[in-house]
């Protein structure tokens, strides 16, 4: 629950449009669900102003599917991030509206439709083999929110590409650049336009890229001045923090 749904109830509890016990059994769970494997934060919307996210590597088929199962009796929107087509066809099967993105592995299921920011993000990618990592932010930026411009293949090996769509980066609140290789395209972006820029390595590259390793150092020793760097492939955390800065 949210700050103006907690108003809500205590308005409607104070008006006598609702019984105090059934006021109860809407927020008796939090600030949390115990599952046992889990404790689900129903408390997170209210202190942080997004609902907890379900990372679904490293769980079972059966634990993705409970948890999202509690969520839907909550009326937030529900994003997993790296899912699987196991994990989302089982969850299908409770909620036929959920959505996968194979390819940024993401599940979504929207119980509210919440209107798009007017401002926007772009997500700048270096190479096409970038693109898991952009759609898991894409995905993860849309739920939350915000309107997105996706600029594909603008790496530096061939940087008249980018020119082209200069105008669209510079118009963004806030730039989200996703790069593997050596992952310099964050720093020439980094030169261009006057937006916050969070840069994400991605482990796309040859043996001396050591998965990621060599683009998140070239990010994290760029000499622009206004790039921040998340973790290699958390197309998840950019986007997050993106989303932040979309909404100051």
């Amino acid at each position: 629950m949210n700050k103006a749904e907690i108003r809500k109830l205590l308005l409607e509890v104070k008006n006598n449009e609702i019984e105090v016990e059934a006021a109860l059994g809407v927020i008796e769970d939090l600030p949390y669900k115990e599952f046992g494997f889990a404790k689900i934060d129903n408390h997170r919307e209210l202190r942080l102003g997004y609902p907890e996210v379900i990372y679904c590597e490293g769980k079972t088929v059966e634990q993705v599917t409970s948890i999202i199962q509690f969520m839907l009796t909550k009326d937030n929107n529900i994003l997993a991030t790296r899912a699987n087509e196991k994990m989302y066809e089982s969850v299908k099967y409770i909620c036929a509206e959920a959505k996968y993105n194979p390819l940024g592995r993401t599940i979504t299921i929207r119980k509210k439709e919440e209107q798009l920011t007017d401002s926007y993000i772009a997500i700048v990618a270096a190479g096409t083999s970038d693109m898991p990592v952009v759609e898991e932010a894409a995905e993860t930026a849309t739920i939350l929110g915000n309107r997105v411009e996706k600029i594909m293949d603008v790496g530096v090996a061939g940087i008249h590409r980018l020119f082209s769509k200069i105008d669209t980066i510079r118009g963004a609140r806030v730039v989200i650049v996703v790069a593997g290789m050596e992952g310099a395209l964050a720093s020439v972006i980094g030169g261009l336009v006057d937006k916050p820029i969070i840069a994400v390595p991605t482990s796309v590259g040859y043996g001396a890229n050591f998965g990621g390793l060599a683009a998140l150092l070239t990010m994290l020793n760029s000499c622009a001045s206004g790039v921040s760097v998340v973790n290699i492939d958390n197309g998840f955390g950019a986007a997050y923090c993106a989303s932040i800065i979309n909404k100051l």
